[in-house]
């Protein structure tokens, strides 16, 4: 009897060109006698079965994807009342001065960009994703803190962060038109902020006018792609201890809800004894003896 050659094992026509395979595909169906399901099935299970498709399906390990901020994640980072303590509450709406010294016209066309993004909260640039907004007055001293967290552009960010840095020496003092017309002069220096996030930038800036007299901080904070961004001011000198707590706690909470974590509201790191007993008139006002506890 001779021996037959053994057969080539089928697993061997997966591996064929994809023209061949397309041309053993049609000659299937043609003697099927039209059944073209039997064809169809047996195209399936090949192409299921190619080493190259399994390939391409693979995903690459190297791939790091950085978590992207949420509208829900964005507001539950903003910061409360609680969180900055003392007589800071739910802001009733923006300051009027705003309008009277913030929006004027720089006789330094570089330094327009400060004097607009202040007025425009904006410093930082438009968020590219998510965004949320706070607003919060303080009703001892008349000072309002505007604080946002938004979802940006790395590059774009970076590049904010590296201009505000520049700025007291770019834009340290010069001169600007107020809507009334009248002249006032800019000043912007550096203002430090704790170690948080993975970058900062802080200002104090003063407008002072004939008869007016502004005091603002802007600080910001960038976590990631994500960012912190706040100003803090008043026609008085205003406490800039405010303006780092609201740093120092609201990154920590943008922090916790990019890794998954939901924040809770802290007590103000101002203690009672910063602020010269005013736990207990806290208390006084409030009428609920809340005061007391906190002295």
């Amino acid at each position: 009897m001779l021996n037959r050659p053994s057969r080539r094992p089928r697993r061997t026509v997966l591996v064929l060109a994809p023209a061949l395979a397309a041309a053993a595909l049609l000659t299937t169906a043609g003697c099927s006698g039209g059944d073209g399901g039997a064809g169809t099935a047996t195209g399936e299970r090949a192409a299921s079965a190619s080493p190259v498709a399994g390939r391409a399906a693979a995903p690459s390990p190297s791939v790091t994807v950085a978590p992207t901020l949420t509208e829900a994640q964005a507001k539950s980072a903003l910061v409360t009342a609680e969180d900055l303590g003392g007589d800071w509450e739910p802001t009733k709406g923006a300051a009027t001065w705003r309008d009277a010294l913030l929006k004027g016209k720089a006789d330094v066309g570089d330094c327009q960009r400060l004097l607009d993004g202040l007025y425009a909260e904006n410093l930082l640039g438009e968020p590219a994703g998510a965004r949320a907004v706070a607003g919060f007055d303080d009703a001892d001293d008349g000072a309002q803190l505007r604080y946002q967290v938004g979802a940006y552009d790395r590059a774009a960010l970076d590049a904010s962060l590296d201009w505000l840095r520049k700025v007291p020496d770019t834009c340290g003092q010069f001169t600007a038109t107020d809507v009334r017309g009248g002249q006032v002069t800019v000043q912007a220096v550096a203002a430090p902020l704790p170690g948080v996030g993975e970058a900062r930038e802080g200002l104090h800036v003063t407008v002072t006018g004939e008869t007016s007299y502004l005091s603002l901080d802007f600080a910001a904070v960038r976590v990631g792609d994500s960012a912190l961004s706040l100003t803090n001011g008043g026609l008085d000198d205003i406490d800039s201890d405010d303006t780092r707590q609201a740093a120092q706690l609201g990154t920590q909470r943008l922090q916790e809800v990019l890794a998954g974590r939901t924040p809770t509201a802290r007590p103000s790191a101002q203690s009672d004894g910063q602020r010269d007993g005013q736990g207990n008139e806290q208390g006084d006002r409030q009428g609920d003896g809340a005061g007391d506890e906190q002295g």
